[in-house]
């Protein structure tokens, strides 16, 4: 087996001028993958999300410690300390920025200036809307995008207020496409010798999310609504509640369907006209869940996965995160990584049977300043001086 053979961005080195969770995100996959992430920050409070908490582990907000392990922490000034980071993009093979719309370009900071200093840099921009457009200088956030790219109207139960995922899909999507498009763009920088600029939008990835939604309705005229846990072009597709808990069944066909009905000893289902293929049960869904409602809550969870399991029909049950946390198919998988006095997951990738551990925890405000600085030439006495003028904090 090769040694770390997935180290490819060794000597690659990564200039993160991010915040929240998009940017920070993409970044902490390129120090997986063996980049050097240089994250810089407000000398003050640092990475706001730093501060987004309760809960807090070991004084920092847990959203920045899930997305930026194995960087280093550069505490600079952005308006002042202008130079220095000049001079880090002349030696940065990647910068990755999501400063608010106009923002780099006021401070100097865009991918025309940089990249005339240094034309192999590859510049990623990550932002709300995009460069072009009507909404292209709105700022954004998650659930911004959530509610703009029609995610929230698809998303709760029929009849209510659409909700937001419970997660930053939207966020952490738009940072692996980031990822892949930086990684696309080195890749093609070693035949060409230019780097170029890499564009990643929470609103695009939006759509991205809704691609069958958008095509039904630019296809057929169907606006999508909410169905709760269902999915509107399968039935039964969907969570149902038995005697303990919830379990979420997938029978995505007419055989699967039938299994289904013998597993719950309903056999006379499949044969009702309402029933007999797909598009009758997505007709008729209220129905047949009113009908496979009162079977499963006659027994508890377990004994309803066993029973679908010896039928091979799909299910799952819903689970909350302890119990995730402590499943033996998460432990199994070896995703849980301890890493200084925290407990995080590891890219969701195996190379070769091996995991991409992330090197070190996510660092504490500024503490490898000083170090960034003289990697850059500057002097000792230069940096007590920055540091004694605000500009940079040393950790």
């Amino acid at each position: 087996m090769r040694p770390m053979a997935f180290s490819v961005l060794d000597g690659v080195r990564v200039l993160d001028v991010t915040t929240s969770l998009a940017g920070p995100y993409c970044t902490q996959l390129l120090a997986a993958f063996g980049a050097d992430v240089i994250k810089v920050e407000p000398p003050g409070a640092g990475d706001e999300a730093r501060t987004w908490g309760p809960p807090f582990v070991e004084g920092e907000g847990v959203l920045f410690l899930a997305a930026n392990a194995g960087k280093r922490s550069l505490a600079l000034d952005l308006r002042r300390g202008h130079e220095v980071l000049l001079r880090l993009a002349d030696r940065s093979d990647v910068i990755v920025q999501s400063l608010r719309p106009g923002l780099a370009e006021e401070r100097g900071l865009d991918a025309k200036t940089l990249r005339a200093r240094n034309p192999r840099l590859v510049y990623c921009s990550i932002n709300a809307f995009g460069p072009t457009g009507p909404w292209s200088r709105r700022p954004g956030y998650d659930p911004l995008m959530q509610a703009a790219g029609g995610i929230i109207s698809v998303t709760g139960e029929p009849g209510r207020p659409g909700v937001r995922v419970g997660v930053s899909l939207v966020d952490q999507g738009t940072a692996t496409w980031a990822a892949l498009g930086i990684l696309a763009a080195l890749w093609e920088r070693e035949r060409s010798g230019e780097g170029c600029v890499v564009d990643s939008t929470l609103y695009e990835t939006a759509l991205a999310y809704s691609g069958y939604h958008l095509t039904a309705y630019l296809g057929a005229g169907s606006i999508a609504r909410a169905h709760g846990t269902a999915f509107p072009s399968i039935a039964p597709y969907e969570t149902f509640t038995a005697a303990d808990g919830e379990l979420m069944v997938a029978a995505g066909n007419d055989r699967l369907f039938a299994s289904l009905c013998d597993a719950l000893e309903l056999p006379g289902l499949p044969d009702d006209p309402r029933f007999a293929t797909n598009p009758e049960r997505v007709t008729n869904r209220g129905e047949l869940r009113d009908l496979l409602s009162e079977r499963f809550v006659t027994a508890d969870r377990a004994t309803w996965l066993e029973r679908l399991e010896g039928a091979s029909v799909p299910a799952a049950p819903v689970q909350d995160m302890a119990e995730v946390a402590t499943h033996p198919q998460t432990q199994a998988l070896g995703l849980l990584q301890e890493l200084g006095g925290i407990t995080t997951l590891m890219p969701p990738l195996a190379f070769d049977g091996e995991r991409l551990p992330h090197r070190t925890p996510p660092p504490a405000l500024g503490a490898h300043s000083a170090a960034i600085l003289a990697e850059a030439g500057y002097s000792q006495a230069k940096v007590d001086s920055l540091a004694e003028q605000g500009v940079v904090r040393l950790g």
